[in-house]
């Protein structure tokens, strides 16, 4: 730890507990504007190209027909129990 952290701990210390909160919020409030300019937003758009064709070896569309194929078995299953 530096001097300068040890020193400004120790005057911390030194302060009212309602000093100390004073403190801490605004040590707060600095975090969050560093945050909040460390990640700026993005945009879906952004994600465009990233997973490889096709995703986990399989066409969209023929996961979308498998998917639906699967769920009209599993209705038709329950239905009949």
């Amino acid at each position: 730890m530096s001097s300068s952290l040890e020193k400004i701990l120790s005057e911390i210390e030194q302060l009212t507990p309602q000093e100390q909160l004073t403190v801490i919020g605004h040590l707060v409030e600095r975090i969050k504007k560093h945050i909040n300019q460390a990640q700026p937003k993005r945009k879906w758009s952004d994600l465009k190209g990233m997973a490889p064709y096709p995703l986990l070896g399989e066409d969209a569309q023929e996961w979308v027909s498998r998917t639906r194929q699967e769920g009209d078995e599993h209705r038709e299953r329950l239905f009949r129990e």
